[in-house]
């Protein structure tokens, strides 16, 4: 019996075999260390103007979200006046607390009677309240908006909408998908004065506000954000 082929003929299992492989170097690592800390910081320091967006139109119609604080709604008035503005639209859903004890039931309401308390012309100003929704609130307030549009005798081809800080960008993205293609929609973001938008990092309000509407944003963007 001839062994030595016999040998040659039995099938071999491997658990192991010996490859080349690239590794990063020391060297690599502290540069790709570097470029992370680079890449981080121009996010952290870029983010809240991406966020907090100015792109307004040549519009007479003002839109205002009801939800702004007192010194927004200020604001507001104040971009009214500056602008050729003819009507000021408050938008809004019903008061998520205090609803049973106020006398304006939903945001809409409330800014447009702060406008007026602060000597805003009321018949400038009308309010344009949304359907109690669970989420989607801003698509709510933009369906709203534009099924009120659809039936008032106010001819409107263009609007600014008047936001919040970083939470301007994704009601932009949101208001101009529910109006288009008839309306155009520019945005102006409200200065926030709860904290410092260039250094948001540094407060726990600014920390909150911006990586709250960072995980919104994404999800507006490339997830949902119809009902």
């Amino acid at each position: 019996m001839n062994f030595a082929r016999l040998r040659k003929l039995q099938i071999k299992i491997s658990l192991i075999r010996r490859r080349e492989m690239w590794a990063i170097t020391r060297e690599g690592w502290v540069i790709a260390i570097m470029g992370l800390i680079i890449a981080m910081l121009l996010i952290i320091t870029n983010i809240h103007p991406f966020l907090a967006v100015n792109a307004p139109v040549k519009a007479d119609t003002l839109v205002v979200e009801g939800w702004l604080p007192d010194y927004a709604i200020k604001s507001a008035i104040a971009e009214f006046k500056k602008g050729e503005y003819r009507q000021l639209i408050t938008t809004g859903l019903p008061l998520s607390k205090g609803y049973y004890l106020a006398e304006y039931k939903n945001y809409a309401a409330l800014a447009a009677a702060t406008c007026i308390a602060l000597g805003f012309d009321k018949n400038k100003v009308v309010a344009v309240p949304a359907a109690s929704v669970v989420k989607h609130r801003t698509a709510a307030s933009a369906i709203a908006l534009r099924d009120w549009l659809a039936t008032s005798a106010l001819k409107v081809d263009s609007i600014n909408l008047y936001s919040f800080g970083p939470h301007a960008r994704r009601s932009w993205i949101i208001f101009k998908e529910v109006l288009n293609p008839n309306i155009k929609v520019g945005i102006i973001a409200a200065e926030p004065e709860d904290y410092n938008p260039q250094e948001w990092w540094k407060s726990s309000e600014g920390f909150r506000t911006v990586t709250g509407e960072i995980i919104a944003y994404i999800y507006a963007r490339f997830v949902d954000w119809k009902t």
